[in-house]
């Protein structure tokens, strides 16, 4: 299957996305936001990114007949959230790294403080935004914000970067295991690509056996996106990744590839790459763009 028609529409749903963004980040949008919080949240947000999430919003809207410029708003919350986690991850005490996206990350531009600061006002926005979500029942905007603040906290997101950085910092773990690592993956990556998923979903009002089919395939998609990312810091160019490689190896990091090998990792991205396309089975031709993603990872290059 060609991955043209889905690099197509991220490509258009990344635009569409990056012009709300940049509505939401104006100055006039807020104009009570002081200068240089601002500037740091635009320079974390605008100007770059795959927008992936943001566009498995979209698209699984698209398929559930949900209101585009709902999926639009939610994308863009999404995008604030994915935002927010890339800064402070970047952070000293965290990653430390100094190149995101191609050019300096936001506390190296500015600084820490502004840093964490642009990061938590980011947070915030993308729950505002999902208040005033047009065209949708106040009670998939209620859905949608305990959906999103589960999978982006401690159960989530945020727990999952607990435990990469215990194992890191504090050397728990020391033997992690296949269990570990997807539990790990899960939470840190998956969580928000899941909620991508199911966003659509609640956009459109899919009938639980719907919902469940697609939960199914974001958990999937979830794995095979993160399997991906652990081979591109192998073996990608970080110059096409647009930041650095090798970082997990030499952090001892915890990965599939550090536990099963190069082989042995690809034929897992294959077999859940397959797991993806299967959930997808009971739908139509409304999803060949979805499943064009999930076969996009199996020959990701960034």
């Amino acid at each position: 299957m060609q991955a043209g028609r889905f690099e197509i529409r991220q490509a258009e749903v990344a635009a569409a996305v990056e012009r709300r963004l940049a509505q939401w980040l104006a100055d006039k949008a807020e104009p009570a936001t002081p200068d240089r919080l601002a500037r740091s949240m635009r320079y974390a947000t605008l100007g770059g990114g795959k927008r992936f999430r943001a566009f498995l919003v979209a698209e699984t809207a698209h398929v559930f007949n949900a209101p585009p410029d709902a999926a639009l708003d939610v994308a863009a919350a999404l995008e604030c959230v994915h935002a927010y986690s890339l800064v402070h991850d970047d952070l000293p005490a965290m990653d430390n790294d100094t190149v995101r996206r191609g050019k300096a990350t936001v506390w190296k531009e500015f600084n820490e403080w502004s840093a964490i600061l642009a990061g938590d006002a980011l947070l915030t926005l993308a729950f505002e935004i999902i208040a005033q979500v047009p065209h949708v029942p106040a009670e998939s905007r209620l859905a949608l914000t305990l959906r999103l603040a589960k999978d982006a906290g401690r159960a989530g997101m945020v727990g999952g970067q607990m435990l990469d950085l215990e194992a890191e910092k504090l050397g728990q773990t020391a033997k992690p295991t296949l269990a570990h690592v997807a539990r790990l993956q899960a939470m840190k990556t998956g969580a928000l690509i899941a909620f991508a998923c199911d966003a659509g979903a609640i956009l459109g009002d899919a009938t639980l056996a719907e919902r469940q089919a697609i939960a199914r395939y974001g958990r999937a998609l979830g794995r095979a996106f993160q399997i991906s990312d652990d081979l591109l810091d192998v073996v990608g160019d970080a110059a096409v990744v647009g930041k650095a490689v090798g970082k997990d190896a030499a952090l001892g990091k915890a990965t599939l590839g550090a536990l099963l090998g190069l082989a042995a990792s690809r034929s897992k991205l294959a077999e859940v790459v397959a797991d993806a396309l299967d959930a997808l089975s009971t739908f139509d031709g409304r999803a060949d763009t979805l499943r064009q993603a999930a076969c996009f990872m199996a020959s990701r290059k960034k």
